[in-house]
């Protein structure tokens, strides 16, 4: 695959995450208006739960006022050197990776420069557990980064296999 069809796949990839995002988050908010409802049974292991997430990170808390843009700003220097790392990756499944965190955390960005929080919504939940209410970001997010340690696993096994000679 040539450099700029990788390049093309993880700008796709952002472009696919960011727009399922924030097609999700409005449909949750105007749509089935979810902030009234609070929560929504859709199966019996999910629910839709409606949570303003102003913290940082899986409900980790930061601050009021000015220091409310550190999040923005750090999130926008992380995504800056992802798009770095997209650039430069030569393999297509590093860039949709790439690219897939990148979408997620533009799409977070939006949320918080337009609500002052991000808007978290599904609920997984089973026998008494339940994990932190997330959106599609934040699954986009975790899914690329899944990906990209798996591939730097790889890598770094075929860099220990010795040359046949």
């Amino acid at each position: 695959m040539t450099h700029q069809l990788r390049i093309f796949a993880g700008a796709l990839a952002a472009t696919v995450v960011l727009l399922a995002d924030q097609a999700s988050k409005y449909w949750v908010l105007y749509v089935l208006d979810l902030e009234r409802l609070h929560s929504v049974a859709v199966m019996p292991l999910l629910n839709f739960t409606m949570v303003w997430n102003h913290g940082i990170t899986f409900g980790l808390n930061d601050h009021e006022g000015a220091s409310a843009l550190v999040p923005v700003v750090a999130a926008l220097a992380v995504i800056a050197g992802l798009l770095v790392w997209l650039y430069r990756a030569d393999r297509a499944m590093v860039t949709i990776a790439l690219g897939s965190v990148s979408g997620g955390a533009v799409g977070n960005v939006i949320d918080r420069l337009r609500f002052g929080a991000v808007v978290d919504f599904i609920h997984a939940h089973a026998f008494g557990w339940s994990w932190y209410v997330f959106n599609v970001a934040d699954a986009a997010i975790v899914g690329g980064v899944v990906i990209l340690i798996l591939d730097s696993l790889r890598s770094s096994r075929l860099a220990d296999i010795p040359p046949n000679g």
